[in-house]
């Protein structure tokens, strides 16, 4: 491996353990300012990782993780941060669930059917902002957080019951889906079920990769996020990559329920996970919207969440896992910003020393042609 090769793989793999040293650190000194161990804890929730039920709720809730850090993650390659994705995701999964109760069609036509209705509403509602942005020049930040409170109240619509919601006690539900919807999952026996969508997930973290880096749209996405004038310049319209780049995150947001949808509850209701949206930009954060290491952030706060609970049994408030994956996203971003600047030292110092050594070898050819002379 070359040495800026091994620089590059350096600076990539610091940050996140920066972060996670530092929000351990952090996490530490809470604990002993409240007289508790500061160790216990992580050896708790360390062991409830090796009990086989645990695993399959951890790889189950990485999955939602994963395709939402996969959307934000897009954004992020763009320059763009789509603070939306917890709207689109949730409209996309009420949406297919609507469908999924009132259509029923085949099982090899109703799945794809509820694939594309979820990607179709999560590309539109994100598109909204994206053509906001490329006509008017709006802040994707507040356009998307505004589609964030108008999706909570197009939802609320839905649920009434004389549009599409059906009621079940006290809570509201779109009724049940057709079976013929239903994603069959893993069976692991006395430890529960693995979402059968988990592949879904896998599938569109090796199709992020392919189309980052072996495509020329990944190409124009990657050079318009770092310079729109460079990349205008080379023939590409920055307008049309902003917004195509905010529908491709929309229509990965809107897969981000169907795992947990299709593979578990099969209706969109109260009871439906939320937040899982904003939950993902820390989790590109930390990945540094690598595939690989958006995976194992999504790993990890997933076990944060299954594990923290044991806590409660053995006098500890399971919130220790909520602080600490706050503190994860504040580290990451210092973190990655001292990262950045020591490599760019580093860049300097070592263009410095080529220069040099290049001027050195230039007067001394110089003074040979001269004592030829």
């Amino acid at each position: 491996m070359k040495k800026f090769d091994k620089e590059r793989l350096l600076l990539g793999v610091a940050g996140p353990v920066i972060a996670l040293v530092v929000a351990v650190a952090l996490t530490s000194i809470v604990l002993l300012a409240s007289g508790k161990s500061p160790f216990e804890p992580y050896s708790i929730m360390f062991e409830q990782a090796t009990f086989s039920d645990i695993q399959v709720l951890i790889i189950n809730q990485a999955s939602l993780y994963y395709i939402a850090a996969l959307a934000v993650a897009i954004g992020f390659r763009m320059n763009l941060f789509n603070i939306g994705v917890d709207g689109q995701y949730q409209l996309a999964a009420m949406m297919a669930a609507i469908v999924g109760a009132h259509v029923a069609l085949p099982a090899a036509l109703q799945v794809p059917l509820l694939i594309l209705t979820a990607v179709c509403t999560g590309a539109f509602w994100a598109g909204i902002a994206g053509v906001l942005k490329v006509t008017r020049g709006v802040s994707e930040v507040v356009a998307t957080i505004m589609l964030n409170a108008i999706a909570t109240s197009v939802i609320a619509y839905l649920w009434l019951p004389d549009v599409f919601g059906v009621k079940l006690g006290n809570n509201n539900t779109t009724g049940e889906m057709h079976k013929s919807g239903w994603v069959p999952g893993f069976d692991m026996g006395e430890s529960g079920e693995i979402y059968g969508l988990v592949i879904l997930a896998a599938v569109l973290g090796i199709g992020y990769w392919i189309v980052l880096n072996r495509t020329r749209f990944g190409f124009d996405l990657r050079a318009s996020g770092a310079s729109e004038s460079a990349a205008a310049a080379s023939g590409v319209d920055p307008k049309r990559m902003v917004l195509t780049a905010m529908l491709v995150s929309g229509g990965i947001a809107g897969l981000a329920g169907l795992p947990i949808l299709l593979g578990d509850t099969h209706t969109y209701s109260l009871n439906f996970p939320t937040g899982i949206g904003f939950l993902g930009i820390g989790i590109a954060l930390l990945g540094r919207n690598s595939p690989v290491g958006i995976a194992f952030a999504a790993l990890l706060w997933a076990w944060l969440d299954k594990a923290s609970p044991e806590l409660d049994f053995h006098g500890y408030d399971k919130e220790i896992a909520v602080i600490m994956q706050g503190l994860i996203v504040i580290a990451v971003v210092v973190s990655y910003e001292s990262v950045r600047e020591w490599g760019l030292r580093r860049q300097q110092r070592r263009v410095g020393a080529e220069l040099a050594a290049g001027h050195a070898l230039a007067t001394d050819n110089t003074q040979k042609e001269v004592a030829g002379r």
